[in-house]
């Protein structure tokens, strides 16, 4: 070899070009290296969780709880970590800087470690364990002693029942939770017109606004007779489904429907679907009509099947304390004035036996748009004369007291007088649902002014004699704002149920709320449905009649179901 300088170049050395393995298809060797050939990289499994390539931030294992995430479930790796041969096993870093503590490690409870000593150590304990005084073992088992009553003193929570057996050959159509229900609004919705008023009412006693815990009256028997007609029973509706709207409902069912975000318990409507015309109705031989006590309250009452606070009797308490009251705070007598409306009650029969409840029917409409024309029978309970001489139209409702110990010690006969805003809102609390639905019935009715009467039992135990301990009263809206109750949300949980409906084909089809979910679930039911007399029907779910009222409340009036 002849250098550029003419050098012979010789004890130069010699450059050899290595050979470069050239890959076409990938990147890498394109064959295994003969010494590495039978020698695995690393221990692995397809169950290895993949982690980062590379890491320059040097906190991949801040995490405890993934600080083994880049090693294999086979082990650490260890086997293939790198040993410099020069370490020497006796190497010690030098560092006379004290570590400093952190603040729980400082000590803090040393003096009373220190007060502790001599104490509780005559049982001889080893290992520098020290026994408990005998004061401190007292406490200790007073206090479990207490949690153990605590616990079984408190009920349990029980697995509710649904109104209706759900059958097998029912179809879901559609489950609609109460958190997206109470997102829905259909705004700008008018007023009701009214389309036929019939009935005829009485007016308030105003004596009963001056009625306190110090001057408490006896709730008294009001014999008279109530009729809860549905929707498909009422003539006056079966003669407006001729010419006006296209669906049908009374106030009671369009009330629940309405609040049904705010239940706890479990309750059903039937709909009927006729061309471009639907029918709401409840079904025969149920409670669906009476009042639920404490259903939002914290601890419910619970069915113990023998006491007379469980949810059925207190429910029956409630109807037909609600009943009377609603009838004793009226001025009655064949000398005394009545409101009547152009039409009769259309639910009085000639043959009919007793007195009926003072009551005024409006059936009303509203265009809910889109061609859904809503038209409801709705109830007004009393008129009263006005400061300024105009007549307004009452709906009057009655809470009831069974327990002071389960309102939160808020016993009324202490309260009523001086705070009555906390008897208030701890009925608001206990029973949500209940008094939204009786705010939306005035809203719908027209009412100008609804009331409320506060009423208890003499004694609690006993669920047959109570006593009026005052009244209350607000106009409808004010008292809709004041408990957070949103027309514009109710009126779009029922437009959103009449379009699902609307959609389906002729039939017959069921809501029904979970009994322990938050939901209501719309079925597709056969059209022969609850028709039938026989095993349609469980025994818990058989109404109560007038004979079994009469029974547990011997004051009671009667109720007729057509």
């Amino acid at each position: 070899m002849t250098m550029t300088d003419g050098s012979t170049g010789e004890g130069v050395p010699h450059f050899s070009a290595p050979v470069i393995q050239d890959n076409p298809v990938g990147w890498g060797p394109c064959e295994m290296p003969d010494q590495f050939r039978d020698i695995p990289y690393q221990p692995f499994s397809k169950g290895d969780r993949l982690g980062k390539i590379s890491d320059w931030t040097g906190a991949a294992f801040q995490d405890k709880k993934y600080a083994s995430k880049y090693a294999s479930q086979f082990g650490s790796g260890s086997q293939y970590a790198y040993y410099h041969d020069e370490d020497e096993s006796t190497f010690h870093l030098v560092d006379t800087t004290r570590v400093q503590k952190p603040p729980y490690q400082r000590g803090r409870f040393k003096g009373n470690q220190r007060n502790m000593r001599g104490r509780g150590i005559r049982g001889g304990l080893s290992g520098g364990m020290q026994a408990l005084g005998k004061g401190v073992k007292a406490r200790d088992r007073d206090r479990k002693n207490q949690i153990k009553k605590w616990s079984q003193g408190r009920p349990q929570i029980k697995i509710r029942d649904a109104s209706v057996t759900v059958r097998p050959d029912w179809v879901t159509i559609e489950e609609m939770d109460f958190p997206r229900l109470g997102k829905l609004s259909l705004p700008s919705i008018k007023d009701g017109e009214d389309v036929y008023c019939c009935g005829e009412l009485e007016y308030y006693d105003k004596t009963y606004d001056r009625v306190n815990v110090k001057s408490e009256k006896p709730l008294q028997r009001i014999d008279r007779i109530f009729h809860t007609v549905t929707t498909t029973d009422d003539p006056i509706i079966r003669k407006l489904s001729k010419t006006e709207g296209n669906v049908y409902i009374t106030d009671t069912i369009l009330a629940t429907i309405m609040c049904c975000i705010r239940s706890n318990y479990s309750w059903d409507v039937v709909i009927e679907k006729l061309g471009d015309k639907l029918f709401f109705d409840k079904r025969d031989n149920t409670e669906f009509d009476l009042l639920t006590v404490n259903e939002t309250s914290v601890e419910p009452p619970q069915d113990d099947g023998i006491s007379f606070n469980t949810p059925r009797n207190l429910a029956l308490e409630a109807t037909f304390i609600n009943h009377n009251f609603s009838q004793q705070v009226l001025r009655t007598g064949q000398n005394e004035p009545r409101y009547k409306f152009d039409n009769p009650n259309p639910f009085i029969s000639e043959d009919e036996e007793g007195e009926v409840a003072s009551v005024a029917y409006r059936y009303r409409k509203w265009d809910l748009g889109g061609g859904i024309v809503l038209v409801a029978r709705c109830e007004h309970d009393a008129v009263v004369q006005s400061p300024s001489g105009e007549l307004q139209y009452l709906t009057i409702k009655a809470l009831n007291e069974w327990d002071s110990k389960s309102a939160n010690g808020v016993e009324w006969r202490q309260k009523l007088d001086n705070q009555r805003g906390a008897v208030l809102a701890n009925e608001l609390r206990n029973n949500a649902c209940k008094l939204a639905k009786w705010t939306v019935q005035a809203l719908l009715a027209g009412s100008d002014q609804i009331k409320f009467g506060y009423v208890s039992r003499t004694h609690v135990r006993d669920n047959s004699k109570h006593v009026i301990l005052g009244t209350q009263q607000y106009k409808p809206h004010e008292f809709a704002s004041q408990i957070n109750l949103n027309m514009d949300n109710a009126w779009g949980i029922l437009r959103c149920i009449v379009d699902l409906v609307m959609k389906q084909k002729d039939g017959k089809f069921l809501i029904m709320k979970d009994p322990n979910k938050p939901m209501i679930r719309l079925y597709d039911i056969p059209d022969n449905t609850f028709e039938s007399d026989g095993d349609s029907e469980s025994d818990d779910e058989v109404a109560p009649d007038a004979s079994t009222f009469q029974t547990l409340y011997p004051y009671t009036n009667s109720v007729k179901r057509v």
